[in-house]
């Protein structure tokens, strides 16, 4: 019979997996922090700074002592991290970099056919142009770039040079050096990448081996889909076809029970998930503000199903449509996820406004709730650098 997990001790697997059994405020030193980003495989980007930007949040969230320059360091000193692309921009282990030269060499078939009906061939030509410029003179910004003469450029339109760069960027031929506030500095990628990892390779067989094995660490169980999503690496066929070359020494099956009201569903699982399962530490209860791009809640299906949590970011919804608000975070308590709060920093008054909060069904605001959630929010004041809390009229619920 295959075993058997209940809704609780999955949502405590996911969280386990993903950083949230650490020690909160236990000191996070530059090695700590890599071990850490190690373990959640990557850290998304986003250059919205509500309160800090995602990827600071994300890893905020996991220790209170984190401190930002600390990825600096380790992307732009230590070279331990890099930049590209998972499902979207993200910093990676460097270790990882010999997976993704399979990437980029797939991603270069599905970008020259893009590039080629969006610039024309002459992309190619200045994509040489722009290799040569950067081995002769150093790293570039796209505002060292020359925009076409009288064309008026929207804020997410890109001229030539930077539609260059970012094509040079996903195929690995360039690197992300370092980041000026959050303007990318570009350079070649054997004057960023440390030599031990440029000089390493992988077989397509151990790339895909590698890419579903450590998905399925990573998340604990799945489905295929679940594996391809995570780091968007392999398509659905090539997880199944590595699914059915497994054998219960490598993986197994389990049924996951889903939250109250749904059907238990069967997944692949990581095969010592029994002892994951058994070994899984104590989750503080404390309050957790989570960035709308953290890996827990990065899969809205997969969190409607296990944490009863329907979510989605509302910064591409037209105002009048948005059920919650431009930039809403999700709040987790232990293991459950029981609201989320529309706050943001503003750096000029020193503040960090409550716009509103609002807890889900059946989640009452106590007083010891209360508590826990302004010593949230006083955290979250030192990652943002503002003094203050204010929160705003109607901010709480009613």
């Amino acid at each position: 019979m295959d075993f058997q997990i209940s809704n609780q001790q999955a949502r405590r697997v996911i969280l386990h997996l993903q950083g949230l059994t650490r020690a909160p405020n236990k000191k996070l030193t530059p090695n700590d922090l890599y071990e850490l980003i190690v373990q959640l495989g990557f850290v998304q980007l986003d250059s919205i700074q509500w309160v800090e930007r995602a990827q600071h949040m994300t890893l905020f969230a996991r220790n209170q002592t984190y401190r930002p320059k600390h990825l600096a360091r380790l992307i732009e000193t230590e070279g331990r991290l890099f930049e590209n692309w998972t499902h979207d921009a993200s910093v990676i282990p460097t270790e990882f970099f010999k997976y993704w030269r399979h990437k980029f060499n797939r991603d270069r078939v599905k970008l020259e056919e893009k590039y080629h009906k969006w610039q024309g061939s002459g992309y190619k030509t200045r994509c040489q142009d722009l290799l040569l410029r950067m081995q002769q003179n150093g790293s570039l910004r796209s505002r060292d770039l020359e925009k076409p003469k009288g064309v008026k450029l929207d804020m997410w339109q890109w001229h030539d040079g930077k539609a260059a760069l970012e094509f040079l960027w996903r195929t690995g031929d360039i690197c992300i050096a370092a980041r000026e506030g959050f303007q990318k500095v570009y350079d070649l990628t054997n004057r960023v990448v440390p030599l031990e990892f440029l000089d390493q390779s992988v077989t397509r067989e151990e790339f895909i081996d590698w890419a579903c094995r450590s998905a399925l660490d990573r998340l604990g169980f799945g489905t295929a889909k679940d594996i391809a999503k995570y780091w968007d690496l392999l398509s659905i066929s090539e997880v199944s076809e590595w699914i059915d070359q497994q054998g219960h020494n490598t993986i197994t099956e389990v049924v996951v029970e889903g939250v109250k009201g749904t059907q238990p569903k069967s997944f692949i699982a990581r095969a010592d998930i029994e002892s994951v399962v058994a070994d899984i530490p104590k989750i503080s209860n404390r309050i957790r503000v989570l960035s709308p791009f953290d890996p827990v809640i990065r899969d809205r299906q997969r969190l409607s199903w296990l944490f009863g949590f329907d979510y989605r970011i509302e910064i591409y919804v037209p105002e009048e449509k948005r059920i919650w608000g431009y930039y809403v975070f999700p709040l987790l308590e232990g293991d459950k996820m029981i609201g989320r709060i529309d706050m943001r920093a503003k750096r000029k008054d020193d503040c960090l406004d409550v716009k509103r909060l609002w807890l889900e069904p059946k989640q009452k605001l106590s007083e010891a709730r209360m508590s826990r959630i302004h010593s949230e929010l006083q955290r979250q004041t030192r990652l943002a650098n503002v003094r203050d809390i204010k929160w705003l009229d109607g901010a709480l619920p009613a």
